[in-house]
């Protein structure tokens, strides 16, 4: 109402933003107020859970990360527990999970190689002697009434993460950036805490418990979600093609705290809240800048940010309070009294005399076995294969896809800027339709190439061959040489038979042949679509091209 009586329309798009921020659990000064504080109209205002970029003028953003990634490993990180995310509760603990006295930690090698491995690829420095320590905090989920980490001297510091998005007002420009990684250090998780509000209860399921983690943290560097979830997911690629974690967010084996601030130009940073364990990338940009966003409303309105915990609401789009840090917690740390430094050779030259090689970690072993990274591997497609780097991005970013490309490449004489365009649009288009992952493709590579080779020896047209693979799609059992002949949808090319189609097309059109011999040749293409009607799409279009140039000259 007020709105309308300035004169301002409220859109839709409008409606629904202030809704969202009157629904919050701020309490924003009078409407008109907040416009005037703004210095924005209504229609101004920026959707909430779109990508939002702030005006730089009016406020900087700082954004930084702390991801949890589970090692994969079969066993933890102190125990020989079994690692099982299905597993029935508590059926995969051992005595030291469960923090029974007397029990003792025996470091995993696999977690330290993975460690390593992950520092490698992200540009760190292996510091050749780690320490670990006690956080001390009181959870039921946490038996021990500590985590062991490694808070004073991390497994390798002083990384870069390089990531790209598209960008451009048509997503098609790669911009690249990179982020600071300040450490990588190993943990332990914490078992599940379960709430049974019907009875009451915190039920507590201790398999996850002891669990191998790394913690990565990413320096303040980004300033919007999108860069946060782009770079999230250049680090979960990164992290699978390694094999050091299998990145599944939903199961928790990747999981991201984001922690968001706002300040003006020249002002020192502003106060930071923490948004705890979000569950995918897109969840991650959509909190961040729902937080940029509530932050930018308090400070203009006149109010403080709090330093407080928040957690994300995928339904709402809403960060809401947790708890509070103004009093920071005391973690007690202390150096851990039942494990040594955790050393790390440059070369088995340099290990000590008498230790087999099992039992330590060398840089150079693990170096070679470094794999091609996503950076890499878009940067050889481009360059090997000369696809857009839009498409690159796909291959790399969907799981199994780029080998799905590269071997329909090699089975096939079709060009690779051909196998893209069905990859991309055939291929992934019935994908996305029917809701499937590539690995429930009916269709295999060798199947999509045996297509596109009828194709290229003539014996099918291309609107033939996206039909043939329409029926290989129902009927996977067949091949495509089986449907073209069950259904004779070879390619017509019989010089006399052409002749005499394209013969009537001509004598049935006659104003269409006066057009084009009047010179607009752009109507000849109407008639090869007749002619292509006639012969349900068989005829050979070089020839019907050909003879109907010929009999309209």
């Amino acid at each position: 109402g007020q709105a309308a009586e300035r004169g301002i329309e409220l859109d839709d798009c409008s409606y629904r933003y202030f809704i969202l921020f009157f629904k919050s659990e701020l309490v924003f000064p009078q409407f008109p107020v907040v416009l005037n504080a703004l210095k924005l109209e209504i229609s101004e205002v920026p959707v909430m859970n779109a990508a939002v970029n702030p005006p730089t003028e009016l406020s900087k953003i700082v954004v930084g990360l702390e991801i949890h990634a589970q090692i994969h490993s079969n066993t933890k990180l102190f125990s020989g527990s079994q690692v099982g995310f299905q597993a029935p509760p508590n059926s995969l603990v051992s005595f030291f999970d469960a923090s029974l006295p007397g029990t003792l930690p025996v470091l995993n090698r696999r977690c330290v190689e993975a460690a390593v491995m992950t520092g490698l690829a992200l540009n760190c420095t292996i510091n050749r002697k780690s320490l670990f320590d006690r956080k001390h905090y009181f959870y039921a989920d946490l038996p021990a009434g500590y985590q062991i980490t490694q808070q004073r001297l991390p497994i390798a510091v002083d990384g870069t993460l390089t990531y790209s998005h598209l960008g451009g007002r048509n997503r098609n420009t790669v911009v690249t950036k990179s982020v600071m990684i300040k450490q990588i250090q190993l943990e332990q998780d914490s078992g599940k805490s379960l709430h049974d509000d019907y009875r009451s209860q915190t039920l507590i399921d201790l398999n996850r418990a002891g669990v191998g983690l790394m913690e990565l943290v990413m320096e303040p560097d980004m300033s919007c979600g999108e860069e946060a979830a782009a770079a999230v997911r250049e680090m979960q690629l990164i992290l699978q093609a390694l094999g050091t974690c299998q990145g599944n967010m939903a199961e928790g084996q990747l999981r991201v705290d984001a922690n968001v601030s706002v300040h003006r130009p020249g002002d020192p940073w502003g106060i930071r809240t923490e948004v705890k364990n979000i569950n995918s990338a897109r969840n991650l940009a959509r909190a961040i800048d729902y937080e940029i966003q509530r932050q930018m409303f308090v400070l203009e309105s006149g109010g403080t940010v709090q330093n407080e915990t928040r957690s994300f609401d995928g339904k709402t789009g809403h960060t809401i309070p947790m708890r509070d840090k103004e009093g920071l917690q005391d973690y007690r740390f202390m150096p851990e009294p039942n494990l040594p430094p955790l050393m790390v050779y440059e070369a088995c030259s340099t290990a000590p005399p008498g230790v087999a090689p099992s039992q330590v970690v060398v840089l150079e072993e693990v170096r070679e076995r470094l794999p091609e990274l996503p950076s890499v591997r878009r940067q050889r497609l481009v360059e090997t294969y000369g696809i857009l780097p839009e498409h690159s991005f796909t291959l790399v970013n969907e799981d199994g896809l780029m080998d799905y490309f590269e071997t329909v490449v090699r089975e096939t004489k079709a060009g690779p800027r051909k196998v893209i365009g069905w990859v991309m649009n055939e291929l992934q288009g019935l994908l996305h339709q029917q809701n499937l992952s590539l690995s429930q493709s009916p269709i295999s590579p060798q199947a999509l190439a045996q297509i596109l080779n009828l194709q290229e020896n003539g014996q099918i047209s291309s609107s033939i061959a996206k039909q043939v693979f329409q029926e290989l799609w129902k009927t996977p059992g067949k091949t495509a040489q089986q449907i073209v002949k069950e259904q004779d949808l070879g390619m017509v090319n019989d010089s006399t038979e052409i002749h005499r189609i394209c013969q009537k097309v001509v004598d049935s059109h006659p104003d269409q042949v006066q057009a084009i011999r009047s010179g607009n040749k752009k109507v000849l293409n109407k008639l090869m679509g007749l002619v292509q009607k006639e012969t349900k799409g068989r005829a050979d279009p070089v020839l019907v091209r050909a003879v109907l140039e010929q009999k309209t000259s």
